[in-house]
């Protein structure tokens, strides 16, 4: 089992194998499963299939972290929007000076490239902007799971207002997973990159009993925001019929500020603990059908 698990290591950063060869290995290194992308039932198998076969070109635009303002503008109003300074396209264009003194900065073309500052006067320019230079080579498709909403996003940095509420260290972010254009629960991340809290409520506030392996499922009860039946009018309108989407908001002091969109949480190979929800979850979701003659899906 070792020896296999290791050749399984190895064979996941062969990008030059098919696709669908090279998802099938990366599924079974990090879940220890056989991926079923010929009838898949679990939510991360299912996940994986939208990779390989749902190919919308509007995807491209919802995963950019800019170019989704737009659509967020015209679903629901500029209101819900983050303010945004300014969008770069080289990391040598940044005024630092320009900004205020406490901002944060985005690459637009992927996850978790962010750089959150409190404080100007503290910032290390130079490492930032080394920093920022990877973020300009990092390609999210090619990188993590061939996540084909990234595929071809162009590389870009924005700098958007730090958003902030007394009393709390990192805002909570609330998370709705939508199926078919329908949120059913929603997943809150509290105390995001120190302690990384997380669990999951249905859409009547009622605490799941289930959580993800890598993060930590809280025990205690989350309050209600009051803005909460707000949010979750605005995930629905935002996903639009889409197979799967994770819409995302923060509330601040009562307000509802969009976060993002996401279409492959835990690049589809996240573990639930009961096992038995990545089944349950999976029943959520209808695939689109493809296309007779064809490989992938472009409109839906």
């Amino acid at each position: 089992m070792k020896l296999k698990r290791i050749t399984y290591r190895v064979l996941k950063n062969f990008k030059f194998l098919p696709n669908r060869r090279l998802l099938k290995i990366r599924y079974r290194y990090y879940t220890d499963e056989k991926l079923n992308l010929e009838h898949p039932k679990k939510f991360n198998e299912k996940i994986t299939w939208l990779k390989l076969h749902f190919h919308v070109p509007i995807l491209t635009q919802l995963a950019d972290k800019f170019l989704v303002r737009e659509y967020v503008s015209k679903k629901i109003g500029n209101q819900y929007l983050n303010e945004l300074y300014k969008v770069y396209y080289n990391v040598d264009d940044i005024n630092f000076d320009e900004l205020p003194n406490s901002f944060v900065l985005k690459g637009a073309h992927g996850s978790s490239l962010n750089l959150i500052v409190k404080d100007k006067s503290k910032l290390d320019i130079t490492a930032a902007k080394k920093a920022m230079n990877k973020w300009m080579s990092h390609c999210q498709y090619k990188k993590v799971g061939l996540e084909w909403a990234y595929k071809n996003i162009e590389p870009k940095i924005i700098a958007e207002k730090f958003l902030e509420e007394e009393g709390k260290e990192v805002l909570y972010d609330y998370k709705f997973f939508c199926f078919n254009g329908e949120p059913k629960f929603l997943q809150i991340d509290i105390e995001r990159g120190i302690k990384d809290f997380r669990c999951f409520y249905d859409l009547d506030w009622n605490l799941l009993p289930f959580s993800i392996v890598t993060k930590t499922q809280i025990d205690c009860e989350v309050p209600k925001p009051s803005n909460f039946e707000e949010m979750k009018t605005l995930a629905k309108i935002l996903a639009d019929d889409l197979p799967f989407v994770r819409v995302d908001f923060y509330s601040v002091n009562h307000k509802t500020i969009f976060g993002e969109m996401t279409f492959y949480p835990g690049d589809g190979k996240e573990i639930f603990t009961p096992h038995k929800y990545n089944s349950i979850i999976g029943d959520y979701l209808t695939l689109p059908k493809i296309p007779e003659e064809h490989k992938i899906i472009t409109v839906f």
